[in-house]
């Protein structure tokens, strides 16, 4: 198991160009290239964001958009993952971000999304400690 963070990356957008889809490799000379060959050995991702007006965070989208060099190769990932956290604490606060990953994961045929956590009600950096979602998170784990 391995542990990314976008924390600190360079990321760059998509410039929309497709060379990937032949070279399976980006043009761009950031730190994606290196992501998403870690995406394309894993077994099983998980992917863990903040909610940002009700949508992924900006750096997980970016990051989703610079994987076009996987369309196009037999990609090891099967089970896809999201733990999702935000300040509002309504049930359908993630709704839209679940919706974001479903289509990029419709995009890779052999891949499904495998269950999704909510954590809602946190504002702040440790809060999320003692949060009921946790043990959730947990069992979702342990059927990995």
């Amino acid at each position: 198991m391995e542990t990314v963070s976008l924390k600190g990356k360079d990321l760059r957008f998509c410039k929309g160009c497709l060379t990937c889809q032949k070279t399976q490799r980006c043009v761009i000379a950031d730190d994606a290239p290196a992501m998403v060959q870690k995406m394309y050995e894993a077994d099983v991702l998980v992917f863990a964001t903040p909610i940002y007006y009700y949508e992924l965070s900006g750096q997980l989208k970016t990051l989703l958009d610079r994987t076009n060099p996987l369309y196009t190769t037999d990609y090891h990932f099967r089970d896809v993952y999201l733990l999702t956290s935000a300040a509002e604490d309504e049930e359908q606060t993630s709704a839209r971000a679940v919706t974001g990953l479903e289509g990029w994961i419709a995009c890779f045929e052999n891949s499904r999304l495998a269950g999704s956590v909510f954590a809602g009600g946190v504002n702040s950096p440790g809060e999320i400690k003692e949060h009921a979602a946790l043990a959730s998170a947990y069992e979702m784990g342990k059927a990995v």
